[in-house]
């Protein structure tokens, strides 16, 4: 199955950052991919999912990224941030131009388990 990349089905996410859905349906439970962009100067809120773990995969920018209670780190293209499930997490995009990454959850992303501030 082929599913195909529409760069007009971005949206606003209450979170703070526009939302590509590239993959998350019932075909597929198992895994869901998301392009997330978030603007210069902007931040994410506080927000953790249940049940799920989230990873993200950053494609362009650079910013600041928070998971747990750790201290923020720096991330740039290319990294990879692991957020495991019911754990807070929030990102700042720090640098010039729009910070892009992948959202890869696993189970698939649902809304129900999605949940603003800390847990």
């Amino acid at each position: 199955m082929l599913k195909k990349y529409d760069p007009s089905a971005e949206y606003f996410f209450e979170e703070g950052c526009h939302i590509i859905e590239t993959s998350n349906s019932t075909d597929d439970e198992d895994v869901s991919i998301a392009q997330a962009r978030v603007e210069k100067g902007r931040q994410t809120t506080w927000h953790y999912l249940a049940d799920t773990t989230e990873r993200y995969v950053i494609l362009q920018g650079c910013g600041l990224v928070e998971v747990g209670m750790e201290e923020a780190c720096a991330v740039t293209t290319g990294d990879v941030v692991i957020i495991p499930p019911n754990t807070r997490q929030r990102i700042q995009n720090s640098g010039e131009n729009d910070l892009v990454f992948l959202a890869i959850c696993s189970p698939r992303f649902q809304r129900k388990n999605y949940h603003e501030g800390p847990i």
